[in-house]
């Protein structure tokens, strides 16, 4: 077992102090190697299988299968990591460029949120092509369960200590040996910092602003899901609600990737999905609008219709009836003549 711990973290506003947080869950032998598990690790694969499992367990209410939605899962897993680790060295390739095997170190994070993002759509295109289910569709049920197993995997930022924001003297601010030294790096002059990168103040745990704010869009995309008759909706409302959150929260992280022209690419990717998501939620609100009209215009016809229908089928009856009372009255009056 590991008991040495890598980071102490404070959360002075908050009387929590001295908090010690190792990367590595437990370590053990094997074949006379020494193997580490790291929080990093664990916590991504957790997530993708409580993901997995909840998909492959609500699947019959949405008339998939659950083999097909495990095969989803093992293209889309892979491709979710490629396309993080890809995205996040193609962005900082100068920490990669002096030794090409770094890339494939993964336990010390440089995984990109969008990047596996990416890789996962692509992944379920194919997929979906293969096994002739609509896009829309497996895109629209599978939603809810990225904002779940992102907010888990949230969690391995905060035991790398990584993905912090600037400084702040609100009462959950955070800072550690981990935040210190990373601020210290990105200083010109450490002794002088820069505003808002104070090495020796707390900074913004964003990791925990995108847990709660991940929990609370999977549970508003649970209630998406079940009640949208649209397609594409539940996607959109995803891109909608995460693309508000990553943008500000994006504003005050630390370690944004940069574009040449000195734009935060998250924070351009994130104005890009909500614009996405409004375009198609308000063209899905304009159809459901017009179907609403289309039916109430043939529910209308139909009724002026039955009216025309019912009222001379109604006469002829009445009509009939009468017909029938006169005839028997004849009869009867014949009868008593003969009987006379």
């Amino acid at each position: 077992m590991n008991n040495s711990a890598d980071y102490l973290v404070n959360f002075p506003g908050l009387g929590i102090n001295n908090l010690e947080i190792s990367r590595i869950v437990f370590q053990f032998n094997l074949f006379g190697r020494e193997i580490s598990i790291y929080w990093y690790g664990l916590l991504i694969a957790l997530a993708f299988l409580l993901a997995m499992l909840l998909a492959i367990r609500h699947a019959k209410r949405h008339d998939l299968k659950s083999d097909d939605v495990v095969d989803f899962f093992l293209v889309l897993i892979p491709a979710a990591i490629i396309g993080a680790r890809v995205y996040y060295v193609a962005f900082e390739w100068s920490q990669f460029s002096s030794d090409w095997r770094k890339i494939f170190d993964l336990r010390s994070g440089g995984l990109a949120f969008y990047g596996g993002v990416i890789g996962s759509i692509l992944a379920i295109l194919l997929m979906a092509m293969y096994k002739r289910i609509r896009l829309s569709k497996i895109l629209d049920y599978l939603a809810p369960y990225l904002p779940l197993g992102h907010a888990i995997g949230r969690w391995g930022n905060f035991f790398n200590q990584e993905a912090f924001g600037v400084n702040t003297d609100l009462p959950w601010g955070m800072i550690s040996n981990g935040t210190s030294a990373y601020l210290n790096r990105i200083n010109p002059n450490p002794g002088n910092p820069l505003p808002g990168l104070d090495p020796s103040l707390p900074v913004h745990p964003t990791f925990l602003y995108e847990f709660l704010a991940n929990i609370l869009i999977f549970v508003i995309l649970l209630f998406v899901r079940r009640r949208s008759k649209q397609p594409m909706t539940t996607l959109a409302s995803y891109f909608l609600l995460y693309g508000v959150v990553r943008f500000f929260v994006e504003g005050i992280r630390t370690d944004a990737l940069f574009t040449g022209g000195g734009i935060r690419i998250s924070q351009a990717l994130s104005a890009a999905m909500v614009i996405f998501g409004v375009v198609v939620l308000v063209i899905n609100a304009v159809r459901n609008n017009s179907r609403r009209k289309a039916l109430a215009a043939i529910s209308l016809s139909a009724d002026r219709a039955g009216e025309i229908i019912y009222a001379p089928v109604l006469g002829t009856e009445e009509t009939g009836i009468e017909a029938s009372v006169e005839e028997e009255g004849e009869q009867n009056n014949n009868d008593e003549e003969s009987e006379a």
